[in-house]
């Protein structure tokens, strides 16, 4: 007997280029090279016309001025069809009053899917999960989050680390635990038992060598 071997998709990997695509939308044919020069949100969700992913799209939808103004676009996807993307848009504003602004791909095919890693078979086979990628300017995987298809993800998380990446490039620093905008940031620790010993002396709010933070 002939064993058939299926062909294994590589899982993306931060801080490597993030898988292409060329794709179907609510807003017209949309590929990864749109988005250059832009920071861009993609999240997967299991179905349309769903109580969870319905939240989601909501908690997406209010705050995608927000992400806006932080030079970052949104796009959504799932395996479900152009059509029933269109339908579910108009069901949330009509039901719900928000407005989704932001394009949706219609992954029948599941091949936006399976390349990033959306479809894991020990929820579901035929359903993305709850997967969110963030992507920089140069076409970069920075963050990749994964939720369970029974429970909705943070928008405000999500929100909070594309901040503080985008802080974290700006400046040459590391962010601490729930970082915020205004707090203060982590100082890269010193290379050289030399710089370690003037570490005290540079101005920072030192606890130790290797831990010191400031404010920006």
């Amino acid at each position: 007997m002939t064993q058939q071997i299926t062909a294994q998709v590589p899982a993306p990997r931060l801080n490597e280029m993030a898988p292409d695509f060329d794709a179907p939308t609510t807003h017209g044919q949309k590929k990864l090279a749109d988005y250059r020069g832009q920071w861009l949100v993609l999240f997967s969700h299991p179905a349309d016309f769903t109580p969870v992913c319905t939240t989601e799209f909501i908690g997406f939808a209010r705050r995608h001025e927000d992400f806006a103004a932080r030079n970052t676009q949104l796009l959504g996807l799932s395996i479900d069809s152009h059509y029933s993307h269109i339908a579910w848009v108009r069901n949330i504003r009509e039901k719900f009053g928000v407005d989704v602004k932001f394009p949706i791909i219609a992954d029948l095919s599941m091949k936006v899917a399976s390349a990033y890693g959306m479809i894991q078979p020990g929820a579901s086979d035929t359903a993305a999960v709850r997967a969110t990628f963030i992507i920089d300017p140069e076409g970069v995987l920075r963050a990749m989050v994964y939720y369970p298809m029974n429970a909705g993800r943070s928008v405000n998380e999500i929100f909070r680390l594309l901040v503080a990446l985008q802080t974290a490039d700006a400046n040459g620093c590391a962010m601490p635990e729930n970082w915020e905008p205004g707090q203060p940031v982590i100082v890269p620790t010193p290379k050289t038992p030399e710089e370690a010993e003037q570490r005290a002396s540079e101005g920072y709010d030192t606890v130790d060598w290797y831990f010191s933070t400031r404010m920006l």
